[in-house]
C-alpha cells in the first residue's frame, strides 16, 4: 500500500486526523520538500510529533528514482508526505501511476492547500479563479522581463474578468553554484545567494511584475495556515516597496469583484475600492 498523505500548510499540527493515523500507523514514510514546505517545523519535530522516521527525497530521488519507494509499498504500508495537498501542483501523480503498474494499491489522503486558504482569507470565492501561474526567479528562467507563462496566464484571466493566484518561487536545496550569484539590478532581488533554501518573497515578487503591471492591484497572503497570517492589498508598486515578514508567500491579482468579495478585500485587505474591478 501506499499512501499519499497532505500535511496541509505551517507546521506538524496542520495534519488532518485522518492523515496522522494513517502516517503514525505506516511501516515507512518519506517526504519530498521541493514543491513546497512547511515552514513552521522541521522535520525532526515531525517525526517527534507524530513518532516516526521520515526519509526525505529530493526531485531525482522521486521522479527519476523511486524504485526504492515502489518496492518498499509491495510489501509494507508506506506514506509519502508533501506540504499542502499531496497531489496539487506536483508531479506525484506520475508515482501513484507507477505504482498502479506494479499492482500497489495506493491511498490519497487530502490536506490544506494554498488555494482554499487563499480564497478563505481573501474573501474571494473559489469558482472565480482563473488558471494559476507561477513567478519564477529571473535566474531561474534565465530571460529579460517576465516569463510570458505568467503575462498570458494574468491578461487571459483579467480578460475573463477571473482572478489570478501567482505562485511565488521556491528554492530548495538547489540554489545556484557561486559562479551564477551575480547581482540583479537592485538591493531585494540582488542579494548574494548560496546554496541555502531560497523563497521569493511578496515585496521581490510584487517588484517583478511592476515592471509590467505598475498599476494593478495585487493581494498578498503570507504564511496561510499559520497563527499569524497577514493578507494586504495595493497596487504593484506600492507592495514592492512593503515588508511581509516570514515566508511563505504568494499574490493574488484580483478580476471582476462581486461586492461581497470587493468589501473583504477592503475590510481584510486594506484594498482601495476605487481601485477594484466591482461588478
Amino acid at each position: 500500500m501506499l499512501t499519499f498523505i497532505g500535511l496541509g500548510l505551517y507546521d506538524e499540527r496542520s495534519i488532518t486526523v485522518e492523515g496522522q493515523a494513517a502516517l503514525r500507523s505506516a511501516d515507512r514514510a518519506y517526504a519530498e520538500f521541493y514543491t513546497s514546505k512547511l515552514i513552521g517545523t522541521s522535520v525532526s519535530d515531525l517525526e517527534a510529533h507524530h513518532d516516526v522516521d521520515i526519509e526525505v527525497r529530493d526531485r531525482a530521488g522521486v521522479e527519476q528514482h523511486p524504485e526504492e519507494i515502489l518496492e518498499a509499498a509491495e510489501s509494507e504500508d508506506v506514506a509519502f508526505l508533501t506540504a499542502g495537498d499531496t497531489m496539487i501542483s506536483t508531479t506525484h501523480v506520475d508515482l501513484r501511476l507507477r505504482a498502479h503498474d506494479r499492482g500497489i494499491e495506493t491511498r490519497v489522503i487530502h490536506g490544506v492547500t494554498a488555494q482554499t486558504a487563499t480564497s478563505s482569507l481573501t474573501g474571494l470565492q473559489n469558482y472565480r479563479f482563473g488558471k494559476a501561474t507561477t513567478l519564477p526567479f529571473p535566474y531561474a528562467h534565465g530571460a529579460e522581463g517576465l516569463p510570458a507563462s505568467v503575462t498570458e496566464t494574468i491578461d487571459a484571466n483579467r480578460e475573463e474578468g477571473l482572478h489570478t493566484v501567482v505562485y511565488l518561487d521556491i528554492k530548495v536545496g538547489q540554489g545556484p553554484t557561486s559562479s551564477q550569484n551575480a547581482k540583479r539590478s537592485d538591493d531585494k532581488v540582488g542579494h548574494e545567494r548560496t546554496e541555502d533554501d531560497e523563497y521569493m518573497t511578496a515585496d521581490v515578487g510584487a517588484e517583478l511584475l511592476a515592471e509590467e503591471y505598475p498599476d494593478l492591484v495585487g493581494v498578498v497572503v503570507a504564511r496561510a495556515g499559520s497563527p499569524d497570517p497577514l493578507v494586504a492589498a495595493g497596487t504593484m508598486t506600492d507592495l514592492a516597496e512593503r515588508e511581509f515578514g516570514e515566508p511563505l508567500h504568494l499574490l493574488v491579482i484580483p478580476g471582476e469583484c462581486h461586492l461581497l468579495e470587493a468589501d473583504a478585500l477592503v475590510e481584510l485587505a486594506g484594498a482601495d475600492r476605487d481601485a477594484l474591478d466591482v461588478v
